[in-house]
């Protein structure tokens, strides 16, 4: 089954960020084999004889990095600049880059751009000098999303593997197989079935940050670990404006860390998550010194099912917007 044919007034994007996907061998390998980011947004759509069946694409070059090297400003930016081209008709839009911080910038995205307009996030594992290199089928795929009139306000998504994925549940689980990408919590929305993209359910999208940012703000990510005893803690609250704790399990942390979290949480907001990826941080199960009903009676704001990396993208993004404590706090709710 083909994919129909596009209307002569369809206007797509596809903005190019770097990454694995842009890769090619590097002038300074010296036959190595080394790669880095070089190839442009019309490399990469040329490379896709089939996108000519979809129509209406336009290449823009808005960066050339690795995924490891986007910055949070980059993100603020790029979210900026989609705005104006869906003001200036863009029907749908395809972001290419590195999938380091693939899921990260797509929660990001999310929360910063909350047109209608379908935003679509996809990369590659494999570079184009590799065989078997998967980026194409995912750029192609992605487009193919991009168009749909059922991605529409659906937010951000991700596609990869010819699954789609929202920006809230999507997670990179494995370092270099081609299907990197999944949902632990929810699974995928849907799929690419013969070019078409098709959806199984609507996960909702996240409450958006509005405001634009105001000021720089500091959020580290602390992960407990099995004999920790938190020297990291120490003085934090006077570094970063913001602090989001990786926990055991449901929320724990080990006794030995409750009155240096309590300190801080006095001082700076600070989000309790969870390490396990997936799952949500109880309220009041346990009740020992370490537990989550004991550190939230102690100023800690419950992080809900938001994963760590994204409860601190969150945290941040309000921290920049300049919103207050309990701002905040309303912010993490529909997590909770």
């Amino acid at each position: 089954m083909s994919a129909p044919d596009a209307p002569a007034s369809r206007r797509l994007l596809v903005v190019a960020l770097g990454g694995t996907i842009a890769m090619t061998a590097s002038p300074a390998s010296h036959g190595s084999d080394g790669v880095e980011p070089r190839l442009t947004a019309r490399d990469l759509t040329a490379a896709v004889p089939e996108l000519q069946q979809v129509g209406g694409i336009e290449s823009i070059d808005f960066r050339q990095s690795p995924g490891a090297s986007l910055t949070i400003d980059d993100v603020a930016e790029l979210a900026a600049r989609l705005r104006l081209e869906t003001e200036h008709g863009a029907q749908g839009i395809v972001v290419t880059q590195g999938t380091d911080t693939l899921e990260e910038t797509a929660f990001l995205l999310d929360l910063l751009y909350q047109e209608d307009t379908p935003v679509i996030l996809t990369g590659a594992m494999r570079n184009p000098t590799l065989a078997g290199a998967d980026g194409p089928a995912n750029l192609l795929a992605a487009v193919r999303t991009a168009a749909s009139p059922q991605a529409r306000g659906r937010g951000v998504l991700v596609v990869f593997a010819d699954e789609i994925h929202t920006a809230r549940h999507v997670r990179k689980v494995h370092s270099t197989s081609i299907s990197a990408f999944a949902s632990p919590s929810a699974g995928p929305i849907g799929h690419v079935v013969e070019g078409v993209a098709r959806f199984h359910f609507d996960a909702g999208r996240s409450a958006g940050v509005r405001s634009a940012f105001r000021r720089p703000a500091e959020v580290e990510l602390i992960e407990v670990s099995l004999g920790s005893g938190g020297v990291l803690l120490d003085g934090l609250e006077e570094k970063v404006d913001g602090l989001v704790i990786a926990a055991f399990g449901a929320g724990h942390l080990p006794a030995a860390w409750v009155s240096r979290v309590e300190k801080i949480a006095a001082h700076i907001p600070v989000v309790l998550s969870t390490r396990t990826n997936a799952g949500s941080v109880l309220r009041s199960t346990y009740t020992f010194p370490g537990s989550e009903r004991d550190l939230l009676s102690r100023g800690v704001i419950h992080g809900g099912s938001l994963d760590a990396r994204k409860a601190r993208l969150l945290l941040l993004a309000h921290l920049r917007a300049g919103s207050d404590q309990d701002a905040i706090v309303r912010a993490f709710a529909p997590y909770c």
